[in-house]
């Protein structure tokens, strides 16, 4: 496990129960994965302490890689259930650094036919 040492990582950064490192299978320059040491599947069942310190970890991370790599904007987002793309069941925020002129990473939004907006927002109150 990369968290506890027993992998080798490319590691940019670690306190008491954060690591972040360099995606091995990077999207982008710079990609980084922010990962609590602490165990859990994903975000929604991340104690809150842990997560927010992910959180603010990613924060400082994304601020520092804008600046140092110039890029021109940061993806940061987390995966929750194989639906959604985890493959690995382990809380982790990727920080994907973009670039205009050599963008190889692509989010595609598409729009679905619009719901009953009242509906939604009273199952979702």
């Amino acid at each position: 496990m990369i968290a506890n040492g027993e992998i080798p990582s490319n590691k940019i950064y670690e306190d008491e129960s954060v690591i972040a490192f360099l995606d091995i299978n990077p999207t982008s320059y710079g990609h980084t994965l922010v990962v609590p040491k602490e165990h859990c599947d994903s975000f929604l069942d991340c104690p809150d302490e842990t997560r927010n310190h992910v959180f603010e970890v990613a924060s400082k991370l994304a601020n520092k890689l804008e600046q140092t790599l110039h890029c021109d904007g940061i993806n940061i987002l987390s995966n929750v259930h194989e639906a959604a793309g985890q493959s690995v069941n382990h809380f982790h925020v990727h920080l994907i650094p973009r670039y205009k002129d050599n963008d190889h990473v692509t989010i595609e939004f598409h729009e679905i036919e619009k719901p009953d907006f009242e509906e939604l927002m009273n199952k979702l109150k």
